[in-house]
């Protein structure tokens, strides 16, 4: 595939190259109908935070998405939920998806518990490969693009995925006005 988006990395296709991609992020691949129009390309680890990436490879901001893991409790019980939304927003945690959550506050997960939860790096964390059971938060407008720059699981590597891809993935719902 061609990514126009791409700017100076060197994209393969991520079945290809499994061992750029984070443990669950790897597994769940190979489910995906999709998977044979995903991209992966290495990065230095040390760049991989959206403004950063964005600036070393010459790849827009508006053109990066990132995925953040939610928190909150209902009767004592923890609830979880993943959000995807464009690097250029933040997620409605407060509105939207303390909601979809049926919390009383939601907040973002502690780095260490969502490392641990997710099976991915901090700084890695991406919608494909999330653990069984989490809503999937994907924000209308990421859904409807054509190119995005994701997470990979690691810090060494980046997907590149059409929004259309990631709306189909198991658990995802698409909403309107998510990212602000």
């Amino acid at each position: 595939m061609n990514w126009t988006i791409a700017g100076t990395l060197a994209v393969e296709r991520a079945v290809d190259r499994l061992d750029l991609l984070g443990e669950p992020v790897a597994k769940a691949l190979e489910n995906l109908p999709e998977r044979e129009r995903i991209g992966v390309a290495a990065i230095d680890p040390e760049l991989a935070d959206t403004a950063a990436f964005c600036e070393a490879y010459g790849s827009p901001l508006e053109a990066s998405a990132n995925c953040v893991v939610v928190a909150g409790k209902r009767s004592g019980e923890e609830r979880f939920a993943a959000c995807l939304v464009l690097a250029t927003t933040r997620a409605d945690v407060n509105g939207i998806v303390r909601r979809r959550l049926d919390v009383r506050k939601a907040s973002f997960a502690p780095m260490d518990r969502a490392v641990e939860l997710t099976g991915m790096a901090y700084g890695g964390i991406t919608p494909i490969g999330l653990p069984e059971g989490w809503p999937l938060l994907i924000d209308s407008v990421v859904a409807a693009l054509p190119e995005l720059v994701i997470g990979s699981g690691i810090r060494g590597s980046k997907l590149l995925v059409s929004g259309p891809a990631l709306a189909a993935l198991p658990e995802a719902e698409v909403i309107e006005g998510l990212g602000q």
